[in-house]
Formats: C-alpha cells, structure tokens, sequence
C-alpha cells in the first residue's frame, strides 16, 4: 500500500470518529436539556398539581421542603413570622421534624414557643406546627400563630378567677353576719348592727352583679345598632343627678360647665352609663367639701372634629405605675379605699369598652396629691354619623392590650362654670 492511500484511510477513519463523537455529544446535550432543573428555591415543578393553589388560600403559614432540606414553596405569612431565611426553615425544631416526617412518613404535630424578631419585646409567638409528607420526595410543613388566642384565654381565665374572688366575698360575709345574727338573736342591739352590714354586703353584691352585666352588654353589643344624636349636656345632667346624693352627703360641690350645645353620635345609655361612672369616680375618691368639675368641649382633629368630656377631681390622684392599669377589669388603685366606697373595679373598664366602640377613647391625667382629670373623647355627630355609615360593622375593641396613652398635661378647665347645686 503507497503512502497516498494510507493517509486516505487514516483521515476516512478519523473523520467517522469525529462525526460519532459529535453526535453522541448532541444527543447528551439533548438529553441534559431535557431534565428538570430549579433554578430558584421558591418554585419547583415537581409539586403535586393543585397544591401550589391549595397553599395560597390556607390561613396557616405553609413551607414544602425537598429533600434536601431546600425551600421549595414558602407563603408569605411564613416569611412574615420569620420561618422561612436565606432559602431555608430557620426554626431548628421545626426542621427535625422534617427530617424525621420524611424518614419514616409519619404526621407530627407540636407547640412551640419562639422568640420575637425585630420588636424588642420579649414576648414569646406561639405557634402550632404540623408536618406531614408531600408525595414520596417533599413535606409540607403548616404553623398556626396561637398567640392571640393564647392571649384571649388568659384574659378568659383572668376574668373568671377575679370574678369568682369578687362574687366569693361579700357572699361569704353574708353566710357569716346571717350566723350572727342568729347566735344573736336575743341582742337587739347585735342584731340591728349585724344586719346594717348585711344591708352593705347585699348591695355591694348587687352593684358587682349589675356591673357585670353591663359590661357583658357594652362587649357584645352594637352601639351604633341604636345610635342616635346624643346631647352632651343632658348627659352631664344625668350624671350629676345620677352623683347628687352621694356628693351632698360629702358636701362635694360639682360644677358643669364648657360649651353648650354639643351632640355624640351613638348610644344614648351606653354613653350615660360611661360619664356616669366617670363621675361617681370622682366623687367617691374625693375628699369631703372639694369640687368636682365637668366641662365639654369641641376640639379639631385630622379625622373629623370631636367632643371632650373631662371630669376633674381633687381627690388622692393616681401614682404613675396605676395610671396605665387603671382601665383593667376589678384592678383598684386602693382596695381598701375601694371596698369602702362599695367600689367593683369594672367601672372603668366599662368607660373604657364604651369609647372604644363608639369610635372614642378615654384618657387620664393624674398627679398623687392633686387629684385626677378623666377625658372621654368621642367624635361629634355628624362625623360620627357618617363614619358608622362608612363602616357598619365596626367591631368592639377588647382586650387588654394596648392601654390608653394618658394625657401629656391637664385638661384645661373651661370658664365660667355654672355651679349645680
């Protein structure tokens, strides 16, 4: 064979080689393209069809895992409680039972207490965490925030002990006197003082029972169902008549006073029974021959124009740490002070309830020695007729969180007040 043909052959055959490893090269090329690739943690086409749809309208934060422990779908409430960093569960507990959900394929379910991102309070977020297996590769992981719910229990429980502790005392002072009375019922004299403090038992257990039901009624009623245009001046009226006795019977002089001719929007014994306890506040916790002043007033704001209603005593006042718990259900300033005046502790609270729904608020101003300055802020009729209007189902605001900001400085009394006598 001459040279010629042999290198003929040698590049026929190298020729046939290339053209092989080129096509075998296609064809991986092909086949590379044609798998399934994720190019971002957040989405992943291996979910089940109908899940992804399925997350999107649940209540509970979700998070899919594959199992690599990747983020593959993450809602974004679980980003809001901060489960979900960086592409991956940030919670360790909640990642084990991942782990331990994709090895053996069984459901768990735990609570958790975690801590707070961001909010420099050191309050916990309690969470319910519920894993279970996604297909044979992915786990689907649900938190629930417990937390106000939690928060709403222990308000429930709270309440339920304090009323039992409330009701559970004069009760019991009654069971004793009614004893007495029997083991003294040849002294007369025994008898007649027995039954004067049976006469203050039963009507202080009247008082703790007719206040619970109002404050029943003021939580789980409408006030704007029955609103009406509400004359402040005949509500100031009606509380000072509601206080006549008891403030003669101190020789507390109580003075009304401001502008004449205001109107609230809302409802009208709803509004009575909040000044009212406003009221007899002052007057109970006043010393004898002081003044108790009320004086309205309108006073602009961004939202519309409001009325102010201040009840301003010279009584004991109220230390700065009470002044932010004042608001609570049967918290008094002084229990002995309170026992005394026949006081239950949810007068406030029910002042409190009734601004609140009505679309107001009620604040203090308060100096130890100098006495106290109630403000019950409500919006003027017209602005208040329209807002309701606006917003029909306006939802009572309960709870105990968020106390009212007391006042940066004391109402300023009006002029010329006219003195009632």
């Amino acid at each position: 064979m001459d040279v010629n043909a042999a290198v003929a052959a040698a590049a026929a055959i190298a020729g046939v080689l290339t053209g092989v490893i080129a096509m075998l090269a296609f064809r991986w090329s092909e086949r590379e393209q044609k798998r399934p690739t994720r190019t971002s943690l957040h989405t992943d086409p291996v979910l089940p069809p109908g899940v992804d749809t399925v997350l999107s309208v649940l209540r509970s934060s979700a998070v899919v895992l594959d199992e690599a422990d990747a983020v593959v779908k993450a809602s974004s409430a679980a980003y809001a409680l901060g489960l979900v960093r960086g592409g991956r569960l940030s919670v360790e507990p909640m990642l084990q039972m991942a782990r331990d959900t994709r090895r053996d394929g069984e459901i768990r379910q735990v609570e958790l207490d975690l801590p707070r991102r961001g909010t420099g309070r050191g309050e916990a977020l309690a969470v319910s965490a519920r894993v279970a297996p996604l297909g044979s590769r992915l786990v689907l992981l649900l938190v629930e925030d417990l937390t106000e719910a939690r928060r709403i229990e222990a308000v429930r429980r709270d309440f339920v002990a304090n009323v039992s502790h409330e009701l559970k005392t004069p009760v019991g002072a009654l069971s004793l006197l009614s004893e007495a009375v029997m083991d003294a019922s040849d002294d007369p004299e025994a008898v007649e003082r027995f039954a004067g403090r049976m006469q203050i038992e039963a009507t202080r257990l009247t008082n703790l029972v007719q206040e619970l039901i109002d404050l029943s009624r003021v939580q789980n009623d409408d006030p704007l169902e029955d609103a009406e245009p509400v004359r402040v001046d005949e509500l100031v009226a009606e509380a000072i008549d509601r206080c006549r006795h008891q403030a003669g019977t101190k020789q507390i002089t109580m003075a009304a006073g401001g502008t004449a001719d205001l109107h609230v929007w809302g409802n009208r014994g709803q509004l009575a029974a909040a000044l009212g306890n406003l009221v007899e506040n002052a007057v109970n916790y006043s010393p004898a021959r002081t003044r108790v002043g009320i004086a309205a007033r309108r006073v602009t704001a961004p939202g519309g124009d409001l009325i102010e209603v201040a009840v301003t005593d010279q009584g004991i006042g109220i230390s700065e740490k009470d002044k932010e718990r004042v608001f609570e259900r049967f918290y008094r300033v002084d229990p002995a002070r309170s026992r005394a005046t026949g006081g239950t502790g949810l007068g406030l609270a029910i002042v409190k309830h009734v601004a609140a729904s009505h679309g107001g608020e009620v604040t203090v101003w308060s100096a130890e020695g100098q006495g106290s300055t109630f403000t019950l802020r409500l919006p003027e009729a017209g602005a208040a007729r329209d807002r309701a209007q606006q917003h029909p189902d306006l939802d009572d605001l309960d709870d105990e969180a968020g106390e009212p900001t007391p006042d940066s400085s004391p109402y300023e009394p009006l002029p010329a007040p006219e003195v009632l006598p």
